[in-house]
């Protein structure tokens, strides 16, 4: 694990965005990596899929898995799914952090982040 906060984005989504000006606000140090050109390593995605479930990894309103389709997705067995999504970093919810204790957070909720950032 990282002694820093990891966080991959997409500099064109809003969610992403709004996540960064609040790590910014909070003087959050963080290193951050683009989540198209350099997608989280497999390892780090299976490490989330242990946390959060499968599921919750899966951007499901992204251009990338509807071209796939929601009945493809679901039929991938678990080392499929690492497989698709670290190597489209398009199908991955994001934001993707993971926090120096190995905690993984999906997407931007400010109380949740709020909560898990503050120790």
């Amino acid at each position: 694990m990282s002694d820093r906060l990891r966080v991959w984005s997409y500099n064109r989504c809003s969610t992403c965005r709004r996540a960064l000006a609040w790590l910014q606000d909070r003087g959050q140090d963080h290193d951050l990596f683009d989540i198209t050109s350099a997608p989280p390593l497999a390892a780090d995605l299976a490490h989330a899929m242990d946390q959060l479930g499968r599921k919750a990894l899966f951007n499901t309103s992204g251009q990338s898995y509807r071209a796939l389709g929601a009945a493809a997705v679901k039929a991938m067995s678990d080392a499929e799914a690492l497989e698709a999504l670290s190597s489209d970093g398009k199908l991955i919810k994001r934001p993707f952090v993971i926090c120096p204790d190995g905690t993984v957070l999906v997407g931007f909720k400010p109380e949740v982040w709020s909560e898990t950032l503050s120790g």
